[in-house]
C-alpha cells in the first residue's frame, strides 16, 4: 500500500532513496500507465518518487551535435520544441501521436521508453534516431540503446525500484539527413496503434549513406528492420528501390492476431506502406 511521496531535488537524492527504499519505493514521472498499473495491482510500491521537481529532467538541450531529452521532458514539450521538430522530425510526429492533450501534457518521452509497451509511438521514433537511454543506479551511469531496453511484452529491463532513467540521448539531423514517424490507428485520438513505422536516413550524393527503420507493434518492442536497412546501404534514392526496401521490412516483422490492433495478415500486408511512406518523407526533408 502507498505511505509516502516524495520529490528529491537531485538525481543523486532520488537515487539514494531507491536504495534505502529496498525495491519498496519506484520512480514515478508523468504517471499515466504507472498510476493505473497500481491500481490495477500490476506493480506495487511503498513510495513513489517523483522526479519531475529535478531541473536537469525537465530539459531538451543540445551539445555537440547530440540532443538530450531529460526524463521529466512532457511528450508535448518534446511536440513543441523547435530543436526537436528540426533536428529529430520523427520525434516530434510520434510525440503529437501519444493519447490525448491531457495525456501528453504530463505522460513523459521516457516514460513511453520504461513502461515497454512494444508500440509506444515516441520509443518507436527514438529507436530510429538512435536513441542510447542514460540510467543511473548506485553503481554510476550505464548506457543502454532503447531498443534493447525491452526484456518482452510489456517488460522493462529497467528496474525503477532500483535504477532510474535520467534521460536519453541521439544525434542531432545534420544536411542530408531525415526522419519521419508513421501510425495507422483505428482513430485519431485515445487509440493504440495498430502499426507504426519510423525511419531515419542519411543520404550522399543521391544514394543512401544509412538508414534505420524501426517498426512496431511487431515484437516485444519496437524491431529494427535490419535487412532492409542493409539491402539500402549505397542504393539509388529511387521509388523502385523504396518499395522494395519496404517489402523486405515486413520479412523482419512479427505481429500476433489481436482484437484491438487487427489480424497479423492484415498487418503484415499494410506494413510495407506504412514503411515506403515513412521512407519517403525522411528523404524529402533530408533534400531540403
Amino acid at each position: 500500500m502507498l505511505q509516502d511521496y516524495l520529490l528529491p531535488e537531485s538525481v543523486a537524492d532520488a537515487i539514494e532513496v531507491l536504495k534505502s527504499g529496498n525495491g519498496q519505493a519506484r520512480i514515478i514521472a508523468g504517471g499515466t500507465d504507472l498510476l493505473l498499473d497500481i491500481a490495477d495491482g500490476k506493480k506495487e510500491a511503498v513510495c513513489l518518487v517523483d522526479i519531475t521537481r529535478i531541473p536537469e529532467l525537465k530539459k531538451i538541450t543540445l551539445e555537440d551535435g547530440v540532443i538530450r531529452v531529460g526524463a521529466a521532458v512532457t511528450h508535448n514539450q518534446a511536440a513543441k520544441s523547435e530543436l526537436i521538430n528540426e533536428k529529430a522530425f520523427a520525434l516530434a510526429q510520434a510525440a503529437r501521436s501519444v493519447g490525448s492533450l491531457q495525456i501528453r501534457n504530463s505522460g513523459t518521452v521516457v516514460g513511453n521508453v520504461v513502461n515497454a509497451q512494444p508500440a509506444a509511438d515516441t520509443a518507436v521514433a527514438l529507436v530510429a534516431l538512435g536513441a542510447v537511454a542514460e540510467i543511473a543506479s548506485p553503481g554510476g551511469v550505464d548506457l543502454v540503446p532503447v531498443e534493447k531496453m525491452y526484456a518482452g511484452i510489456g517488460k522493462s529491463a529497467v528496474d525503477s525500484t532500483a535504477r532510474l532513467v535520467t534521460g536519453v540521448k541521439f544525434p542531432a539531423r545534420s544536411k542530408n539527413q531525415g526522419s519521419a514517424f508513421v501510425r495507422l490507428a483505428q482513430r485519431r485520438a485515445l487509440a493504440l496503434p495498430m502499426l507504426n513505422v519510423a525511419v531515419m536516413v542519411s543520404l550522399e550524393e543521391d544514394r543512401f549513406q544509412w538508414v534505420r527503420i524501426a517498426m512496431a507493434p511487431v515484437g516485444p518492442g519496437p524491431v529494427r528492420a535490419t535487412g532492409a536497412e542493409e539491402f539500402l546501404r549505397g542504393a539509388a534514392v529511387d521509388p523502385e528501390v523504396i518499395k522494395k526496401a519496404a517489402r523486405e521490412a515486413a520479412v523482419q516483422a512479427d505481429p500476433r492476431d489481436s482484437a484491438l490492433r487487427g489480424s497479423r495478415e492484415y498487418r503484415l500486408a499494410v506494413l510495407p506502406v506504412l514503411v515506403r511512406r515513412a521512407l519517403e518523407m525522411a528523404v524529402a526533408q533530408a533534400k531540403r
